[in-house]
């Protein structure tokens, strides 16, 4: 072979090699070209599209649009800037969401297993930037405040719920686990403050007294704001309250909208009990139920009295059988807003229950 044609061949063989190379750079690019998934049509709950399972797609560069589905970590990387203020609900840092869900099938059985791929996100319209962990956070340290009605209305089944309480932190209540206990009636009275001494807790029960009025909302409020909202935990915990009541409110001055607003701030999931054993539902039935929806939590309705401990068993093994996900919303605005999460699982027969949404950080000052 002649050195003319060696040099023409050598010449051929680069080209080859770099239109493959920019072949394998453009492909990437395409795939992050596809369009977005729609905010949802104003007046509507839910996208317009069904949402796409997560996929193992790579993370967008630069200005390049967010993927219409839910995207992989970034490098396992999921340090976040420290220079925003702290978002004040279902936060883990300044720019990430932390999304405690329950997943469960049409009989309401608890449903795990699952991966991140098997759902869909919208946060204020729009899929999120990254998903920095998914996990089933069967082992998450919990919080957990019990809140027993005190007012003269419950007179008659108090002993009970007492007891029921009692074993329900005997059962719920591990190592790293903290509880609370309070009575309410037209004032909160917290009985024993976190710890993880089941004596105390039982000697706190033990020690509320019911008579009074009922100022629900006024004690969810505060409740929220005093003992979830003011706690300073380094790792990621789980809070919960559950609340055991009629539902009905005489003396409350907030509004249930507030009540709710402060338990989403606090990132705080309530479950509610309720003691009316009649054999229709009343208004506080709704209250408890609404109460509950809003937060990610979910409202029991005993038929008898024996089911309020049947309740607090429930309750229990949800709270172990629970997902995270922790992912960085798309233009998340420091402006104090209320952003709506639409989540869902892509399976119809699988039922997602989580928070409906949460606080973006408030303007600096």
């Amino acid at each position: 072979m002649t050195a003319h044609n060696r040099t023409n061949r050598i010449l051929a063989l680069k080209s080859s090699a770099l239109l493959l190379s920019l072949l394998a750079v453009a492909a990437p690019l395409r795939a992050q070209s596809s369009p977005q998934v729609g905010p949802p049509s104003s007046g509507q709950s839910e996208p317009a599209s069904p949402l796409k399972p997560i996929t193992e797609a790579p993370a967008p560069q630069q200005a390049a649009p967010a993927p219409p589905t839910l995207p992989a970590a970034q490098n396992g990387n999921t340090q976040a800037p420290s220079t925003d203020e702290p978002i004040t609900t279902i936060k883990i840092q300044a720019n990430e969401v932390n999304l405690i869900f329950t997943v469960t099938d049409k009989k309401g059985r608890f449903i795990t297993g699952l991966k991140r791929e098997n759902f869909g996100l919208l946060d204020d319209g729009h899929p999120p930037v990254a998903v920095l962990r998914f996990t089933q956070q069967t082992n998450l340290p919990l919080r957990v405040g019990i809140m027993l009605d005190t007012s003269s209305s419950i007179r008659q089944r108090f002993q009970f719920e007492q007891d029921s309480a009692i074993e329900f932190l005997l059962q719920v209540l591990h190592r790293n686990d903290r509880a609370f206990v309070e009575g309410f009636d037209i004032q909160t009275d917290v009985a024993q403050d976190f710890t993880n001494n089941v004596d105390l807790l039982n000697q706190g029960i033990r020690k509320l007294r019911p008579g009074g009025g009922t100022a629900l909302f006024d004690s969810l409020y505060k409740t929220c704001k005093d003992q979830m909202l003011t706690l300073l935990d380094q790792g990621a915990v789980r809070r919960a309250l559950v609340l055991v009541s009629d539902g009905d409110d005489n003396y409350s001055r907030v509004e249930e909208s507030d009540a709710i607003k402060m338990c989403q701030r606090a990132q705080t999931i309530v479950y509610t009990i309720s003691t009316n054993i009649s054999p229709s539902k009343d208004k506080g039935d709704d209250v408890l139920k609404a109460i509950s929806e809003a937060t990610g939590g979910q409202a029991f309705y005993p038929t008898k009295l024996e089911d309020v401990a049947i309740g607090f068993r429930n309750i229990e093994e949800e709270l172990r059988s629970q997902y995270s996900l922790v992912y960085r919303p798309a233009n998340l605005v420091a402006d104090g807003s209320f952003r709506t999460i639409y989540f869902q699982a892509n399976d119809p027969r699988f039922k997602v229950r989580a928070q409906k949404g949460y606080f973006a950080p408030r303007p600096t000052q």
